[in-house]
């Protein structure tokens, strides 16, 4: 344990965790501590953060709105790749975590602290996706995760020291979740949800309304695109944020974006989590509509092969690393002719591709068209497919001798 610490900035959320934290930081370091939250959208109101660590004991506290930086360089960025992890989490929290750990690092070079803190727990995969990025950034940088320190080792624990030391916070005994919500989605884990067969409670959701309580009439939207991001709504040129938010609007209305997923962790173990992901859900198919006629087939297979990868990257924090810049570098080369239009409907949690128009399209009716057409002879097919069977053809007459 690092005892000459004088000064740590802390990744403060104002929640259960962060909250002792900050008051177990200033009584086992006797040092200074600098709570920095970072406002990407969360649906937790943060009118009382400033005062709350303040009353906690922090020094400083700064409260900084990063929604537009946080969907235009890392949700926009990680969409025009399509990423996914697992074939269903869309990496709402994984995406999050470089930028406050960006920030937080500049924030510490600007107090002059020699330590960082977070409050990630010593079994998930934030404590990763923290450290390998204030790492990346200051090699020699001080880095305190109380979960893998102290005896606080239940959410029973932390409240009850909350409650000893006089500390407000959200969570209670009878809703001991767990919650990380930004712009992009919001995350639940913990309590009942730890037992894979139990069904997530109703009233967890916050984002979006049950698919059975959805408008029972669906709702056409369009979506423009240009060179690979969304710009527009309806035809309504908005922020990235701005616009992000709107979807999440339109998804949540329509009970769009709610998984239940069983999921891998970085540090070996699984995981139950529960996610409400609308606008996001709602941007990755029409992205992918968009790109269904407008990039070229070999490039969009190779792309679509390096995913995977791309998407582990993020997850396991790894958004720093020269690999996830490369390959990002890639996808973005590929990005430059997906800008059109798609029409989808949105009805009772179904997200459906309506129609799609590009003045970049590689579509061709004439080519595609089952009627009679002059650009294309069918007779043309019989020496592709003799070619392409020549391999077939001689491994079987080997086999048969």
């Amino acid at each position: 344990m690092a005892q000459n610490v004088k000064k740590v900035v802390l990744a403060y959320s104002g929640g259960l965790d962060t909250s002792v934290i900050l008051k177990w930081l200033i009584e086992t370091y006797q040092c200074e501590v600098v709570a920095f939250s970072a406002d990407l959208g969360q649906t937790e109101p943060m009118d009382h953060v400033r005062g709350n660590a303040l009353k906690t004991g922090a020094i400083e506290v700064y409260v900084e709105d990063l929604k537009e930086d946080f969907v235009r360089d890392y949700v926009f960025a990680a969409f025009r790749a399509n990423a996914i992890y697992e074939g269903q989490y869309l990496l709402g929290t994984a995406i999050a975590r470089p930028l406050i750990a960006k920030r937080q690092m500049e924030i510490a070079h600007m107090e002059g602290a020699d330590a960082v803190s977070h409050g990630a727990t010593g079994k998930g995969n934030d404590q990763v996706r923290f450290e390998l990025g204030y790492l990346s950034i200051d090699p020699n940088i001080t880095i305190i995760a109380p979960w893998r320190q102290w005896d606080l080792n239940s959410r029973t624990a932390l409240m009850d020291f909350a409650t000893k030391h006089g500390i407000k916070v959200p969570t209670t005994h009878n809703k001991p979740y767990s919650t990380d919500g930004n712009l992009l989605h919001i995350s639940y884990e913990g309590g009942v949800l730890e037992d894979p067969w139990a069904a997530p409670p109703e009233d967890i959701f916050t984002l979006t309304v049950s698919p059975c309580q959805a408008p029972d009439e669906p709702e056409e939207i369009e979506i423009t695109f240009a060179n690979g991001n969304p710009v527009a709504v309806n035809g309504r040129h908005l922020s990235p944020a701005q616009l992000l938010a709107e979807l999440n609007r339109l998804g949540g209305k329509h009970g769009i974006g709610r998984i239940d997923i069983v999921e891998n962790r970085f540090v070996g173990m699984k995981s139950r989590g529960v996610y409400e992901t609308p606008g996001g859900t709602i941007l990755r198919q029409a992205h992918m509509a968009m790109e269904s006629i407008t990039l070229d087939r070999e490039v969009m297979h190779l792309r679509d092969s390096l995913i995977p990868k791309y998407a582990q990257l993020i997850y396991n924090g790894f958004w720093f690393s020269p690999e996830r810049r490369l390959l990002q570098t890639l996808v973005d080369e590929t990005q430059q002719v997906v800008c059109g239009d798609v029409r989808l409907e949105l009805y009772k949690g179904n997200c459906t591709v309506r129609g799609r128009r590009s003045e970049r399209s590689l579509y061709s009716e004439e080519f595609a068209t089952f009627e009679d057409d002059t650009v294309y002879s069918h007779k043309d097919a019989e020496g592709f497919i003799r070619l392409n069977a020549l391999r077939l053809r001689i491994q079987n007459m080997l086999e048969k001798h």
